[in-house]
């Protein structure tokens, strides 16, 4: 029996030359699996019959933006997770989704390699290897454009050659990847970390300095996850939807940033992520309302921790899911709603209101009703500073 390479396929140049390009080097079958996450952009129709065409045997398409939304996005949002206090994980959020499906596709077809389109320079390459090997580790890798030097000049010369129905002249000056909870563009003149983003590398948010009207938002949140907009059930997916137009809308999201690759090397990287921004803003105001302090101050260093190991491609990783029944059991009392401006660029959260609520107003104020008894301040302080005090005596004496 020919042997079988289930490829991760976007429909773009690099994985549809992929295809002839691997039956070439290893004689074996390519079932091509491309995976909706909210890309965009052409249909999944489309993508699986230019699949076809190319070469593919057999060609599958997956509909994932809710698996995508609820599976992967809401554990980010519970996580407050940003990868060096800034990136969403945009990217790094979408491939365990798509690895699930290769593995998938790979046992349904009897395929022993699963093959994808990654370069040896990039953190995706990683995220995909690792993650099937996580979960089937009898399966091989390989990578074209990292195994076989596939350049892109190569790649074009081959779909030339093969009648490939794919553009092969048309060549943006940024390389892109984007889905539901937001867009990443890097390469071209970004390379120079002098060079300012231009206007138009930007798709989902407008200019923040242009005057307009602000728009407030009220969101509802349940257990950490989006529930309601506005009074309106949703969906986390139509949250982040919702979302992305209207904080899209006024600038939110925009981040430019010098970020360190797992391989080694920084990376200059330009993002766009509204509804990523505003979700996890009003998220992470609602836990300082709900979330009891010594755990609050805990769950900050296991954010960093859990945006580390999914950026690092440990989304199926032992000490990953540890750290997801820790961020589930922090979201417990995470209910009720945040109020935010929108506007300028800008999420800025103007009210918050919970039935699980840990501020008291008779204990916060400073006007008649105060409940705090501040006889005790005097007591605590000294106790609280006596070890200090200590040791304060003891190195002024010497």
């Amino acid at each position: 029996m020919t042997e079988r390479v289930v490829l991760a396929y976007s429909g773009g140049l690099d994985t549809s030359v992929c295809i002839g390009w691997i039956a070439e080097a290893t004689g074996a079958e390519v079932v091509a699996v491309a995976v909706d996450v909210g890309q965009g952009g052409e249909d999944l129709e489309a993508i699986r019959e230019r699949a076809l065409a190319c070469g593919a045997v057999e060609a599958e398409v997956a509909d994932a933006r809710d698996e995508f939304a609820e599976g992967h996005c809401l554990p980010a949002v519970r996580a407050n997770a940003l990868y060096m206090d800034r990136y969403p994980l945009v990217s790094a959020l979408s491939r365990p989704v798509i690895v699930e499906h290769l593995v998938a596709a790979a046992r349904r077809h009897g395929a022993g390699v699963v093959a994808h389109g990654c370069t040896g320079k990039g953190n995706d390459q990683v995220r995909f290897e690792a993650g099937i090997a996580s979960l089937a580790p009898d399966l091989r890798c390989i990578a074209p454009v990292r195994d076989y030097a596939m350049t892109r000049d190569k790649a074009i010369a081959f779909a030339e050659e093969k009648g490939l129905p794919i553009a092969t002249t048309r060549k943006s000056p940024y390389s892109i990847d984007q889905n539901v909870f937001g867009r990443a563009v890097e390469t071209g003149f970004l390379e120079d970390i002098w060079n300012g983003p231009v206007e138009d590398l930007y798709e989902y948010t407008a200019d923040p300095a242009t005057p307009r009207e602000a728009d407030e938002v009220v969101i509802t949140f349940d257990k950490g996850a989006p529930v309601a907009i506005d009074g309106r059930p949703v969906t986390v997916l139509q949250a982040i939807r919702e979302l992305n137009e209207r904080a899209g809308a006024q600038g939110v999201g925009r981040i430019d940033m010098v970020e360190d690759r797992l391989v080694g090397i920084k990376s200059r990287e330009v993002y766009e992520a509204p509804g990523a921004i505003a979700l996890i803003t009003a998220h992470r105001e609602l836990e300082s309302v709900t979330v009891e302090r010594e755990l609050a101050r805990f769950k900050r260093g296991v954010e960093q921790r859990w945006a580390e190991l999914v950026y690092d491609g440990l989304w199926f990783s032992p000490l990953k899911r540890a750290l997801d029944g820790f961020v589930n059991e922090t979201n417990e009392h995470v209910c009720g709603d945040i109020r935010m401006t929108l506007h300028g660029g800008r999420a800025v959260v103007t009210g918050r209101r919970s039935e699980r609520s840990l501020y008291d107003f008779d204990l916060a104020t400073y006007d008649t009703g105060d409940t705090f008894d501040q006889s005790m301040a005097k007591g605590f302080i000294e106790i609280f500073g006596l070890s200090g005090k200590i040791a304060a005596k003891r190195d002024l004496a010497r």
